[in-house]
Parts: structure tokens; sequence; C-alpha cells
């Protein structure tokens, strides 16, 4: 009797913690690496979720947006979303960006009954385990790859190595280009993980040179890949591409280094190029607003503010939200958006991804055809 007076009580107690959608301006909460290692891509989310806001306001729509540090960690993420939604009784939660971060958060999701809408985080496995709370407008890292290496077919490259980070992004994004370049029918010459921050890759570098692999695929985030392409270029490494997928490969700070990411091939979730409704523009109002291109991150997490706080408004509690969002359909800068169920993901939104390589100084779409300004120039010539 005691222990059921407990389990009533208790799920009395989440129930008041939970919250309730009023009248008023619709209350969201926002979880991002405003701080740590990722700190400059943690950025561009809070510069795209900033335009957000002000663009629903400029329409009449009121936002709340309650925002949270995780500098990265995932138990600063779990206690973040803890927060937001039992003491800030936000409605929903967008977030977190890091891949580590927001696999943590995905699990708690349904605990709690507040939605949560991924925006840039690509391990596969945050939409894979049936959370019925837990949304992604991303494409996963097995897209990453593939885009990269379609891009590539075409010249019948026979080899590939892969450089990358010990990281959840990293480790899910090489387990599935493996899988791809194994089906394309490229051959692995070497498999180099390494620890975030490091002062010197040199070494690991160095052993992929011996080598002389076709193709290089490399998974960093920002600092990392601006220090793995030098010192790449301090050694003589020349493969017939680098493949970056993502992340820090795809920033106006990596842009700036031209004579380090000159014709480096990227993959990425949008580009300023695309006939998406309102994506040039929000391009050329993100400039003017911070000084620089914005990068997939920034939209991304644009379109996840955007689409939560529309979803949110005939939203009484989170449970109609949730319900909302599951039945729901977009189209905005990211092009169509729906969160469906398939090839064993829940609530996933079939995103197409872009390839984009820098020449000179400027991403440049390359893939696939309806979108590409410019031809991809291979092989790779410093």
């Amino acid at each position: 009797m005691k222990y059921m007076f407990f389990v009533i009580t208790a799920a009395f107690m989440l129930l008041l913690a939970l919250p309730v959608q009023g009248t008023g301006p619709v209350k969201i909460g926002f979880i991002n690496s405003i701080t740590g290692k990722e700190a400059q891509i943690g950025e561009n989310l809070t510069n795209g979720a900033a335009m957000a806001v002000d663009d629903l306001k400029s329409k009449g729509i009121q936002i709340v947006m309650v925002q949270e540090d995780d500098g990265g960690d995932p138990k600063n993420a779990l206690a973040a979303y803890e927060k937001l939604v039992t003491r800030d009784r936000v409605i929903g939660v967008v977030g977190p960006y890091t891949s580590a971060s927001a696999n943590v958060v995905a699990s708690r999701a349904d605990q709690y009954q507040v939605p949560l809408l991924v925006p840039a985080a690509a391990k596969e496995e945050i939409t894979m385990k049936g959370y019925k709370n837990v949304f992604r407008l991303n494409a996963p890292a097995d897209v990453y790859s593939k885009v990269l290496l379609n891009t590539i077919a075409p010249y019948r490259p026979k080899t590939i190595a892969y450089v990358y980070a010990a990281t959840d992004f990293g480790v899910s994004t090489v387990k599935t280009a493996q899988l791809n370049a194994a089906a394309m029918g490229l051959k692995e010459v070497a498999s180099e993980k390494y620890q975030q921050g490091q002062p010197d890759y040199r070494a690991t570098l160095a052993k992929i040179k011996a080598i002389q692999p076709d193709l290089v695929f490399l998974v960093s985030y920002d600092a990392d890949a601006i220090l793995l392409m030098r010192q790449a270029k301090e050694i003589g490494l020349t493969p017939n591409a680098f493949l970056g997928a993502g992340a820090g490969y795809t920033t106006a700070q990596f842009a700036s280094q031209q004579d380090i990411s000159s014709l480096v091939i990227s993959a990425t979730q949008w580009t300023d190029d695309v006939n998406w409704p309102g994506a040039a523009d929000f391009a050329v109002r993100y400039k003017a607003r911070f000084g620089k291109q914005p990068t997939y991150h920034a939209a991304c997490t644009y379109e996840a503010v955007r689409i939560m706080a529309l979803s949110a408004l005939n939203s009484k509690s989170p449970q109609a939200l949730c319900a909302t969002l599951k039945a729901g359909s977009w189209n905005g800068i990211m092009g169509p958006v729906r969160f469906i169920n398939y090839s064993g993901y829940t609530n996933q939104n079939n995103h197409p991804m872009l390839v984009q390589q820098l020449q000179s100084g400027k991403y440049e779409t390359v893939y696939p055809s309806q979108f590409s300004r410019k031809k991809l120039v291979y092989p790779y010539n410093r």
C-alpha cells in the first residue's frame, strides 16, 4: 500500500512539473554549446535561433526562448533539459548541438513527455530507438558519407583512409562511411581515430601520406579541422580528394584559411543557392546582421525553432505539441519537412544533403546537379 501511494504521488508530482501552454507567448527551450570546444559552431546555432525568434515576432508571434549552455557536455545537456521542462516549464525544446549531448537528452524525452527537436546532431541512434517525443530535422550521419562518395564515384577512386575525432559524431559517421565505401568497391587502407584538441597530428597524417590513398575522409569539429589541414599541408599530404563530413569543414573560419582549405569537399545540410523558400534571403539577412555567411547549423536551427514555435501556437500541452509535430508538414529554408518513420528511424525528417567545395575561398555547391553552380575540381591540387 505504501509503495502504491509513493508511485501515485510521484506520478502526480511529475504531472505538476510538466508545462501547460496557456494563451500567452509560446515558451520553448533551447540547448546549445555556447561555451566549450564547439562554441564557434554553437554561435551559428545561437544566431539562427535569434533570427527565427525575430522573424516570428515580426509576424505577431510572441516567443519566449529560454536558452541553456551545455558546453558540449552530455551531463550538462541533460541537466539543462530537466531544468527547462520542470522549472521553466517550456512546452518543447530545440537542441542540443553535439551528437553525444543530443543522444543523452533524447533518452529522457519520453520520460518527461516534452518534445525534443534536434536541429543538427547527426548520430543515427538519436532517432533509431523508437522515442515518441524525439524529432530530428537534419539528415543523420549515414547520409554524409553517402552524398560525398556519390559525388566522387564518377572519378573511380580505389582507396580511402579515415581520420576522425573520437566523438559520437565521428565514430557514427565513419562507421556508416565504411559501409558505403565498401559497397562502392573502395579499399580501406587506414582508419585513424584521434582525441579532440591535440596540438599535433603530424604523426597520424604521416601514416596516411605513406599509404597514398586516393581519398582522405575527415570528421572533425572546427579547431581540429583547421589544424589537421594545416599540418597535412606541412607534411605534403596530397590525396586526390579531402572529404570533410560537415561540422568543422563547413564554417566561415575554415573557409577563411584559403591556403589550406582550398578545394576541400564537404557534405552539408544546406547552402544558400538551393531553391527552398527563403533560403537565399536568409543568407543575405544573416550576413548583413552577423557579418559572415551562415553555416548549415544556423539554417537548421532557424528552421527548427520556427517549426517548434508554429507547432506550439495551438498546442495547450506538450502531448498536443508532440501530436502536431508528428502530423505536420512545413516548407521553408530547409525545404519540405516531415517527421516520418523509415528505414529504422522514428520521427526523422528525410532531408536531402548537398556537397560543396571551397573554390577561391567560397563554398560552391557541386552536388546534386539540380543545385550545383560549379563543377567539382578533381583531383585535388594544392
